[in-house]
């Protein structure tokens, strides 16, 4: 039986690798039937019970079932979907931002790492942003235990009457087309969060696996810093150069998050370009901001993961470190589950994280950048 991280890896390398639309159409509903086997997995021999429902916890960057795929040839159940979000209430996870791929028709897969093969052309950007955000509400809409989420207070809130809070954020600026104006209508049909970059590079600003155009932060990057500020959108970081993070803290009014990364530990992996520098946690931390710890393979293993977290904290601060799991579609995820979190919250406490710090950690960081933003 494939392991639900093999199914995930493989859903996603041909998602993005377009070579014909029947090999792709006939590989994902495969991909898709196979998924269906993790939903029996007995997620009881992990030997942890779920996170306490006395604190707040939350992810800042996760796919679940590779929603993102809905309404594309070959996807044609959402067995992912309801899996991961069982695993979430299950797990008790409070709140996390389901997070849209703006550049997921036009990169695939190769031994440098995801790379774009094109460009969009005009107005296909857009259209697939529409049809992710359908997608999604959709899938949202049979899910009584989970609520989208616009509001600050709605974490703490929802949290209260027992529901999971989905806010819906955005891995990259190419739906916008060049036009912040369009960010109104993203906040309008319910986005709180933009990623500026992700892998293709977008005209908004720099990246870390590609070669620097703008120098960090460009004009049009620095208009859509602005708009967001006014409008009440946290604004992510993950991917972003050093350089146009700290462009961007420069000129933002509210704090930054840098969803999904983790401190540079000399992996030679292709990948590893998506690490970050002590300085570059530093200028997140000094906005106010939370980076999201993330489980990728770039770590050995959970307790390599822990670790890891430990030593951001000691670079960032407490107040400063929460969790993105970029679940469902991660590298060699060391979590593949959120009934997985509570290794992770034992392994930080057994390190001597207090009860406090923890809380902090799991959800409240998080919490606080949510109420001052949104």
């Amino acid at each position: 039986m494939h392991s639900q991280q093999n199914v995930s890896d493989a859903i996603i390398k041909r998602l993005i690798v377009r070579n014909n639309m029947t090999s792709r159409r006939i590989f994902l509903r495969k991909a898709i039937a196979l998924s269906a086997g993790a939903v029996f997995i007995d997620w009881s021999l992990l030997g942890r019970e779920p996170l306490s429902p006395g604190f707040l916890s939350f992810d800042l960057h996760c796919h679940p079932g590779l929603f993102f795929a809905k309404g594309l040839e070959g996807y044609s159940v959402d067995v992912g979907f309801s899996k991961t979000l069982g695993e979430m209430s299950t797990g008790n996870l409070s709140g996390a931002f389901f997070s849209l791929v703006a550049d997921m028709q036009i990169v695939k897969i190769g031994p440098d790492g995801v790379k774009p093969y094109r460009n969009y052309v005009a107005n296909e950007a857009w259209k697939d942003y529409k049809r992710q955000i359908g997608a999604l509400k959709e899938m949202l809409k049979i899910k009584d235990s989970f609520t989208l989420a616009v509001h600050g207070k709605d974490l703490q809130k929802n949290f209260d009457k027992g529901k999971t809070s989905a806010y819906i954020s955005c891995e990259g600026g190419d739906f916008l087309e060049g036009d912040a104006g369009k960010l109104e209508q993203m906040y309008e049909d319910g986005v709180r969060s933009l990623q500026l970059v992700h892998y293709h590079p977008n005209g908004l600003g720099d990246l870390q696996t590609e070669s620097p155009q703008y120098n960090g932060l460009s004009l049009a990057g620095k208009e859509v810093i602005k708009r967001m500020n006014k409008l009440g959108m946290v604004i992510d970081m993950a991917h972003a150069t050093f350089e146009t993070t700290k462009a961007v803290a420069g000129i933002s009014s509210h704090p930054i998050i840098l969803s999904h990364s983790m401190l540079s530990n000399g992996s030679t992996h292709p990948l590893a370009r998506r690490l970050i520098s002590v300085d570059h946690a530093k200028v997140i931390a000094q906005t106010g901001g939370v980076i999201g710890m993330w489980p990728s393979g770039l770590n050995k293993s959970v307790d390599d993961f822990i670790e890891n977290t430990l030593k951001l904290i000691d670079v960032a601060g407490i107040d400063h470190v929460g969790l993105g799991t970029d679940m469902d579609a991660n590298f060699k995820p060391v979590l593949n589950s959120y009934l997985q979190i509570p290794q992770w919250i034992d392994g930080l406490k057994s390190k001597g994280l207090k009860e406090e710090e923890i809380h902090k950690v799991a959800g409240g960081n998080v919490n606080r950048v949510l109420e001052k933003v949104l």
